[in-house]
């Protein structure tokens, strides 16, 4: 079973969907207020959705801004599933977009690490208190035509410590 810690409690696997959603709405809200949502969330693999309703553009079609947002909240959730939150949090370096059709419906967004990365970045963090990673997500409609795909860079860093005195 996958957990999520964070505070020095674990979220159960039935559970990290919930957490990150509520994690976006306190902590990113202008990405909560878009509508952006974690529909699936693991070690390793997270899918966010966006509606086109509320998030147009000029041209009907989804606003480009929406579109990046549900793409780049994807490593930070996948940083939250992944790692002790309790010790690291996420940041991103650089996100690029390719838009390859217009967004008409819905959107979903889908981003995988897989498990040799995840060592790799875990081994990072013991050795140094950070780690960096690359992200590609790959966003669909409702009818699975990609409108667009990122490339992003992410680091991981150990929460700075304090010092008695």
């Amino acid at each position: 079973m996958s957990t999520i810690k964070r505070s020095g409690s674990t979220v159960a696997q039935s559970d990290p969907v919930q957490y990150i959603n509520s994690f976006i709405e306190h902590s990113i809200p202008p990405m909560h207020g878009l509508g952006i949502r974690i529909v699936e969330l693991d070690t390793g693999h997270a899918v966010g959705v966006v509606p086109l309703e509320g998030n147009g553009n000029h041209m009907g079609t989804m606003y480009a801004g929406t579109l990046f947002g549900v793409a780049e909240v994807l490593g930070g959730a996948l940083v939250i599933a992944s790692f002790d939150m309790t010790r690291y949090y996420p940041t991103v370096k650089e996100v690029q977009i390719a838009f390859r059709r217009p967004a008409t419906t819905d959107v979903r967004a889908e981003a995988t690490l897989d498990s040799a990365t995840l060592s790799r970045l875990q081994l990072d963090l013991e050795r140094s208190g950070k780690a960096e990673f690359e992200l590609d997500a790959t966003l669909t409609d409702t009818a699975g035509t990609v409108v667009a795909t990122t490339h992003g860079i992410y680091q991981i860093r150990r929460h700075a410590t304090r010092s008695a005195g």
